[in-house]
């Protein structure tokens, strides 16, 4: 028996609540693609790419079903909790395993602070007079709590969250149509489809302009592998996770390019800018009482739920690396409601430092930690599909049992994303306000090779043992 069997056994025992029925699952998956990447990020990519910016995000989108295809296979494969770094830890080793779950912490942490700094911002709309860094402490205590009670509070929170999102973004699609289409609102005849190639062309700033948003398109994806996190809590997850993978394309369609596109048509795109919210914005063109206010109130929504997740995830990956011997054992231990709490609240103090961050550079705190949170992402995006590849080596070689939910086009769409997600990597090198993040992350490895060497010298049992494991089923 391999390794790979012996710890799909096990999965069922490793002592979470399967709290989260086919319901929370499904709106946790339909909320993952909807977050403040689009709520407020898309107002600065509109201002650089123009109505381009609607083809970016659908080339994203596919390269995001492709990710969440072969994702989705893996789990049906193997559904366990902390699926990113077990399959890393599987298929290509077990230091690839141990960066895989650390980054991934990184990547949740980070866009934490960013869902903290984006509901600040928010809050000045009501507010702006009280501090950024005051607002985001608030959110962040409000949000620990929920976390620690249990998984059914956090499944329920969730899935309202994502309730409200679902919902507003749809009316938001219902009004402009009804906008385009009646002529109603003080958008007057300025709402226009023409809209989207009168002012200076589709692509009003060149070609270039518009793939530069890409960084920032690839981040306002990130979440949408959330689902699979959840496998491990999840009531069926033979059911409920490829449902929930294979509505993904009818809701980046919907809720990112349909949304875009309506928006972009009734209110032209030099009228958005950085730091403003393009649905925020195109209610007070229209001029709906209180529907600003409204919108104001659904993206704060999108941003707090985001943040809940991330509080979710990083305390579910501490707890997989520490089984694995990668981290502190005392992160293994689940609390009396069977949460990671340990976990959680460490991961809440490193979510502290984006307060900070809003206290000390309140204009430049999204910015700083989006790009960061989109490179920590892009690595988790490659090391499944390179997961992905590797796996199905091994079942066309005969070593490992068939997925029953086996990605279209098999290995050939993994490398078309993992070319995608090299060429946005290039990108981010490109650009001098962005590759930042490239340093942060070079340290970042730095430090996880030290942390590995240290790891080996300490406990050579569990490398050791981990080691010989990838041996026999590679």
């Amino acid at each position: 028996m391999t390794s790979a069997q012996v710890d799909t056994e096990k999965a069922p025992e490793e002592g979470y609540e399967r709290g989260l029925g086919s319901r929370q699952v499904q709106m946790i998956a339909i909320g993952g693609a909807i977050g403040v990447g689009l709520f407020l990020n898309a107002g600065a990519n509109i201002a650089k790419a123009g109505p381009s910016l609607i083809l970016m995000y659908a080339l994203a989108g596919v390269i995001i079903f492709f990710i969440m295809r072969a994702l989705g296979e893996l789990l049906l494969y193997r559904p366990v909790s902390g699926s990113f770094a077990e399959y890393s830890r599987e298929f290509l080793g077990p230091f690839f395993g141990y960066f895989t779950g650390w980054t991934y912490w990184l990547m949740w942490v980070v866009t934490g602070m960013a869902e903290l700094t984006a509901a600040a911002i928010y809050i000045h709309y009501w507010f702006p007079e009280i501090p950024q860094w005051v607002t985001a402490l608030v959110f962040l205590v409000v949000l620990f709590v929920a976390n620690l009670i249990s998984v059914k509070l956090f499944g329920e929170i969730e899935f309202w969250a994502s309730m409200i999102k679902v919902t507003a973004l749809i009316g938001m699609i219902v009004i402009g149509l009804g906008v385009l289409t009646f002529g109603f609102s003080n958008a007057g005849d300025t709402a226009a489809v023409s809209n989207l190639w009168e002012f200076d062309g589709f692509f009003p700033k060149g070609i270039g302009s518009s793939l530069m948003t890409l960084q920032g398109v690839m981040f306002a994806y990130l979440a949408v592998e959330l689902v699979g996190v959840t496998a491990g809590e999840s009531e069926n997850p033979e059911k409920t996770l490829p449902k929930a993978i294979n509505t993904l394309p009818w809701r980046i369609a919907l809720f990112y390019v349909g949304a875009l596109t309506v928006i972009l048509c009734v209110v032209k795109w030099t009228e958005f800018a950085e730091g403003v919210s393009p649905f925020v914005k195109a209610f007070a063109v229209i001029g709906i009482p209180a529907g600003a206010g409204i919108v104001n109130f659904v993206v704060l929504t999108a941003a707090l739920s985001s943040c809940n997740s991330g509080m979710y995830s990083t305390g579910r990956m501490l707890r997989n690396l520490a089984d694995n011997g990668e981290a502190p054992r005392v992160f293994s231990k689940l609390s009396s409601t069977k949460t990671p709490a340990l976990g959680i609240s460490v991961s809440v103090v490193f979510m502290g430092i984006g307060v900070v961050l809003n206290y000390i550079v309140p204009e430049k705190a999204f910015g700083y930690v989006v790009s960061v949170a989109t490179a920590a992402g892009i690595w988790t995006w490659l090391m499944i599909l390179i997961s992905h590849v590797l796996y199905r080596r091994a079942v066309d070689a005969g070593r490992l049992p068939a997925s029953s939910f086996p990605a279209p086009g098999g290995a050939k769409c993994s490398w078309v994303a993992i070319a995608f997600l090299l060429f946005v990597t290039g990108l981010i090198a490109y650009d001098a306000d962005s590759r930042v993040c490239l340093y942060v992350m070079a340290g970042w490895a730095a430090a996880l090779g030290v942390g590995w060497l240290v790891l080996k010298s300490r406990s050579p049992e569990v490398t050791q043992r981990r080691e010989l494991e990838f041996e026999k089923v590679g």
